[in-house]
């Protein structure tokens, strides 16, 4: 066991860590660069904004399909073969959207963009392969870290480029970096062998199955969808509380607002660190703890002028941090539990954790225009709350 262990560090060494992280990165961030430039995509190909905002609609579905139709994958085929194949795919998909004469066409590249850069998926269940349980926490905080850089950080470099240069250069840069990952993936990325061969509609049918037979599972994802739920119900409703009468401010204070985030990049390779000596169950304590601080401190937002946006930065902040730092925990406890099922694992956990987001945008939504800022604040002390009884009520319970 020893042996195997020190095996598996030297393959998932530092620079290996940093590619998978990287990849990580340019993989999420390929989802959310086009929120940036709907703008300049209406202007560019004249149509109107919300008509423009379907090419990000469409990344989106299209990803929530990838995730459920081929992330399980990774429990057939070889984990790199997997990568290098959906970063091969990601990359023209980028291309064609660069290079869209019209809306439809841009949709429907959009739609294959968000389906195949589900590699972020596919590198967890990869990287937990080449790595002893001593640094599983600490390997996935890191390939979290990289996934929120990618967020923000796309965001940012597609909104000031496509100024630059217009709409269609961020798509093209993008493309060009996805296929230099695909190329360097090929040669540097360790290969794992894959579990038994299974039927393509049993693995399907896997997520369901362990979500069933996986008390530990069920667990965390109930705890990463509460949480996300009330993220997404606050981040839904931001908007609405800045543009109001509160604040009157404009949309660019929210993307501003977004980048505070950015210290959680920080923070989860600590939790990692963190779950890897003392558990998942005294983070996942102290997470959602910081959530019901969180929402104490944003209801002060309703305050306005400077007390109140200093409440929103510092509650957005704490937020995002015991979001983020909570879904180490889940994850590294839901990959602890089958290692021949590591990717239906994570299909099953990250489709929870995205049905728990959507829900919170549209409960909070409608919270929000009922009771106000202080309302949504509620919804999220109710859902942390009721992740946290289900903790105290007993860890072990299914």
């Amino acid at each position: 066991m020893t042996h195997l262990t020190e095996r598996r560090d030297t393959a998932l060494g530092p620079r290996t860590t940093l590619l998978l992280a990287l990849t990580c990165a340019v993989a999420v961030g390929n989802v959310y660069f086009p929120q940036a430039i709907v703008p300049l995509i209406a202007a560019g190909l004249h149509v109107p904004p919300g008509s423009a905002a379907l090419a990000v609609t469409a990344t989106q579905v299209g990803y929530t399909a990838g995730m459920f139709l081929l992330v399980p994958l990774g429990d057939r085929l070889r984990h790199r073969s997997l990568l290098v194949v959906l970063l091969a795919l990601t990359g023209p998909a980028l291309l064609l959207a660069g290079c869209a004469p019209n809306l439809p066409v841009l949709v429907v590249a959009s739609a294959l963009v968000g389906l195949t850069t589900v590699a972020a998926q596919v590198v967890g269940p990869l990287a937990v392969a080449l790595v002893g349980a001593e640094r599983r926490g600490a390997v996935i905080g890191t390939l979290l870290s990289g996934s929120i850089g990618g967020m923000l950080l796309a965001r940012a470099f597609s909104g000031a480029l496509g100024e630059w240069l217009g709409w269609r250069v961020p798509y093209l840069a993008a493309a060009a970096l996805t296929l230099l990952l695909a190329a360097v993936a090929a040669r540097a990325v360790p290969v794992v062998a894959p579990p038994p061969r299974q039927p393509y509609p049993a693995l399907l049918a896997g997520a369901l199955r362990l979500l069933r037979t996986e008390p530990e599972l069920r667990r965390s994802c109930c705890y990463q969808a509460t949480v996300f739920a009330g993220f997404s119900a606050v981040w839904t409703c931001l908007a609405l509380l800045l543009s109001g009468p509160v604040y009157g401010a404009g949309a660019q204070v929210v993307g501003l607002l977004a980048l505070v985030g950015g210290a959680t990049m920080c923070a989860t390779p600590l939790a990692g660190r963190l779950v890897d000596r003392r558990g998942p169950d005294p983070v996942n304590l102290g997470c959602l703890l910081a959530v019901l601080a969180a929402a104490a401190v944003l209801a002060a937002g309703a305050l306005g002028g400077v007390p109140g946006l200093s409440a929103l930065v510092l509650g957005t902040l704490l937020l995002d941090v015991a979001m983020q730092c909570g879904a180490v925990a889940n994850q590294a406890r839901v990959y602890a539990l089958r290692p021949d099922a590591r990717s239906r694992l994570g299909t099953a956990y990250m489709t929870c954790a995205y049905l728990g987001g959507s829900a919170g945008s549209w409960l909070g939504v409608r919270v929000y225009g009922w009771a106000g800022w202080p309302g949504v604040c509620g919804l999220v002390a109710v859902l942390a709350a009721l992740a946290l009884v289900r903790h105290l009520a007993g860890a072990g319970r299914g």
